[in-house]
């Protein structure tokens, strides 16, 4: 599913425009990026899941098209586990 495509389907089921839907998932997602760029940043939805940040350990890894060994630094990352009630939908 596509940005679009979402937008649309929260348009017709909440039955307001597809321009008040895009605003309110955009909201949304600036609301997640501002969270989770705090220090222990983690964003719970009951029911649906958790959005928290990890941080990746610094690494050796090799370049698939050389074969030559290179060094990957240190990062965060987002992480997300699903909640109970997605899991029992997709199951």
């Amino acid at each position: 599913m596509t940005k679009a495509e979402l937008v649309e389907n929260m348009a017709k089921d909440a039955k307001i425009s597809k321009a008040a839907a895009g605003k309110a998932l955009g909201s949304f997602s600036d609301s997640v990026k501002t969270a989770l760029k705090k220090k222990d940043g983690k964003v719970t939805l009951v029911g649906f899941g958790t959005f928290s940040k990890v941080r990746r350990k610094a690494r050796k890894g090799i370049n698939p098209q050389t074969g030559e060994k290179i060094k990957i630094k240190a990062r965060n990352a987002v992480k997300f586990t699903p909640g109970k009630a997605l899991k029992n939908a997709i199951s």
